[in-house]
This record gives C-alpha cells, structure tokens and sequence, in this order.
C-alpha cells in the first residue's frame, strides 16, 4: 500500500512491508504511518532472513528495522518452540536496553512474546529466574550476558536472529572478544545483522569474520543528520561556561536540557553548581548505580529535573521524544560522538537545538569538525559572559595579488635582460647545482 505526504508524493506504507497484521495494528495504536528509509531498505531484507550490515545514525527508526521482523518471525512460527530462545540482541548499555526492550512492548503489545533483559548492576540471581521460565527475546548487554553463559542459566544454541545494536560504540568500548565469544555460543544458522553509526574498518572487518554474504544498507550520512538541527556556538572562558550554562536556562526559559560533559567529576561538580543555581539537576554516569540512573532518567523525561547531565558512554541510549536542547558543555574527541550528542535533539524530523560552550582550546576541534561535517556556524558571544582568553593564531594561505603573479610568457616588447641580472641568477642556479651534489654525497 502507497499513502501520499502533504506535498502530494508518493510515498510507502507499513502494509506493504509484508509484516503480520498484529503488528501493523500495533504501528497503528503508536500512531507510525510511514517507515523511515531504514526500515524500507532493512525490513524485507531481514524478512528473507539476509546477514545485514546497517549504517544509520539515531533517530532513524533502526530499532524498529530489526525488531519488526523478529516479531513477525515469532508469530509466524505461532510459538512452536515455546520458552525457547530464538532472538537475541546485544547493546553496549543498560539505558540501551531498556530502550529496546520498551520498544519489544510497544510493537507487541497484540501477540504474546516472552522477552527480558540482562544488564550488570542489578541482582543476576532475580534475572537467571526470569531465564529459567523461557523466553522468545532476550536484550542484553555483552559483559552480563557472559557471565549468565559461564554460570550456564542462558544457552544460546537456539539462536536464530542475533542483532548488534551500536557496534561501533561496542568495539569502542573493548567489547570484541565478548561480541565473538557470543557469536560463537549461537547457532552456526542464525541470521546477523549488525547496526552502526559508521562502518569504519574495525565494524567492517567484525562483519566480514561473521557476517554471510550481507546486505549493506548506508542510511543518513552524518552530514545529513546534523543539517536539520538548529546549531549555535557560544565562546566564553572555561571558567565561566556553567555560570552561562545556569545564564541560558533561565534566560531562554528551557524547560529541558541534555548536557554533555566528557568526565565523571566535571558532571558531579556542574550538577552541585546547577542545583545551588535553583535549577532542579541530576548526572549519569558510569560511576551512578543504575537504579539512580534510572530514576534520574525518569524524572528528567517526567520534568521534575530540568537537566540531566551525562557522559558519552552513559548517554547511549537515552532516547527522549521532542528533546529541545542538547548542550555541549565540553567538545567530544570525535566527529561521530559530537554527531551522536546533538542527534538526541531533532529527532524524526522535529525541532531541535544543540549548543556548543567553545574555549579556545576546542578551537581548532570544532574547525575540524565542522570541515568534515561540511557546515559552518556563527560563534556568538553573551554580553557580560565575553571571552578574555587570547585567540590562538590560525593560519590562513592569501591568495597573492595579480600583480605578484609571474608569467609564464614573457610580454611583447619586453626588452632584454640586463647581463648582470643574468650572471647573478647563473649563479644562484650553480650554487643549487653544487647543493645537490653534496647532499647525494
């Protein structure tokens, strides 16, 4: 089936993706009319049961790309091999996980399937009881899931589909020898498929050892995804940043904001500064316990806290519909966690802004973001927040006046060069000549 967007074209709907109408009646109720290129692209393949290799950045619907056909699978097989594993899916963190398996519920919500979830910080006791039952789905993070196969209360040898969520970040974090200790515990049949921001060599070379015969699916280059949101940057001294941070809050009466931070005690220490400052405030991070992170995360989504201020690692994940305004507090090291940070806002075509506090230090960081990103943005300065410190120099090739540039004709009348000038620079040439020589010898 074809539906038509308000500008009149053509585009596809969930019924023609082939999936069960259980489901199609779930995307209904979440209100999802049209798939997103994502899906389009992914879904039949996965349907057929094709290795994939996925490129899409987030935001661009790859969770449902790979959880509508498991589910589909699932109802077709109308629970023939009741409390047997069939589906896993491994992501780098327990914010992650959670994501996906809320996502299980909402795409389910008309068909009876058994998932849970494994993650560390929480009792492995209470989650082997919940194994032990049965279940179709099982969600997990990579270091408990190993811990569950040494203590044998998971065996993954009915494995079907085995999905990598944020490989890239995985590989990141130094979790390749668990992702093939995994692979290697599942069925030598099972379908993989693989999603990423980017498919840079190490993503590549994991999926070219597991991965037979994949689809390769590059959805929404980074450039793309950054187009669409509104970005601004603020130059202000270090010192300075999270009185301006508390300055722009109030000011421009934001009523949720996600800040990023690059360490551990910078998030404690701005979250004590945001709260003595009046504005409610909590931080994630891999030192919080989950159970605080969790009820941080839940009270930032229900507005009691106005910010939540997070690192890279612990951020993956959160994903927050209609999130006005990323800030980041400090740049990241690379071009695809600055893409990750600022795609938490923006999200499905919506509005968006991301921030950026820029210190003379990030100058040349954010140049070189922005010359691979190819986009350009007006730094701006707050009044009573102006930056002391000293520019670095940048240095910038001029182009040479016209007139200093040497022809390669000489012009008509030129007179004849004065012997002199000649002799001179037969000299200079020979000098060159005997230069040479000495440095061959």
């Amino acid at each position: 089936m074809y539906i038509k967007d308000f500008k009149g074209i053509i585009i596809k709907a969930f019924n023609s993706l082939d999936l069960d109408t259980n489901i199609i009646k779930a995307l209904k109720d979440l209100e999802y009319e049209t798939p997103t290129d994502i899906q389009i692209k992914a879904i039949p393949l996965a349907l057929k049961k094709k290795d994939i290799l996925a490129a899409a950045q987030s935001g661009t619907g790859k969770t449902a790309a790979f959880l509508l056909p498991i589910i589909d699978e699932l109802i077709e097989s109308n629970q023939e091999n009741n409390n047997t594993l069939r589906a896993l899916i491994i992501a780098p963190t327990r914010e992650l996980v959670n994501q996906i398996n809320k996502a299980i519920e909402d795409f389910a919500r008309h068909v009876e399937i058994k998932k849970t979830v494994v993650f560390g910080g929480v009792s492995s006791t209470e989650q082997a009881r919940k194994l032990a039952k049965g279940v179709d789905i099982l969600v997990a993070t990579p270091g408990r899931l190993l811990e569950h196969i040494r203590n044998k209360t998971v065996n993954l040898s009915s494995v079907q589909t085995l999905v990598v969520d944020e490989v890239d970040t995985m590989l990141e974090m130094g979790f390749l020898e668990d992702i093939e200790t995994i692979f290697a515990q599942a069925s030598t049949t099972r379908q993989i498929m693989m999603f990423s921001a980017t498919l840079n060599q190490n993503v590549k070379k994991l999926a070219k050892e597991f991965l037979s015969n994949p689809a390769v699916i590059e959805i929404a280059s980074q450039r793309s995804t950054v187009a669409i949101i509104d970005q601004q940057i603020i130059q202000v001294d270090p010192e300075q940043k999270s009185a301006l941070l508390s300055y722009l809050i109030g000011s421009r009466n934001y009523s949720q904001v996600l800040v990023f931070v690059n360490t551990k005690k910078e998030a404690d220490g701005l979250v004590e500064h945001l709260e003595l400052d009046g504005l409610p405030a909590s931080c994630i991070h891999g030192d919080v316990r989950q159970t605080a992170r969790a009820k941080a995360l839940r009270k930032f989504k229900s507005g009691d806290i106005k910010v939540l201020v997070a690192t890279d690692i612990a951020a993956r994940g959160i994903d927050i519909q209609l999130l006005p305004v990323v800030v980041n507090y400090e740049l990241p090291e690379t071009v695809t966690d600055y893409t990750h940070r600022i795609g938490r806002t923006g999200r499905a075509g919506n509005a968006g802004t991301a921030i950026t506090l820029l210190s003379v230090k990030d100058y040349r960081l954010m140049q070189e973001i922005e010359k691979e990103l190819i986009f350009s943005v007006k730094r701006d300065i707050i009044e009573d927040f102006e930056p002391t410190e000293k520019k670095p120099r940048i240095f910038k090739a001029r182009k040479k006046p016209l007139s200093h540039v040497k022809s390669s004709r000489k012009p008509q009348g030129a007179t004849k060069q004065d012997p002199k000038k000649q002799k001179k620079k037969k000299s200079t040439k020979t000098t060159k000549r005997d230069a040479n020589r000495n440095f061959r010898k």
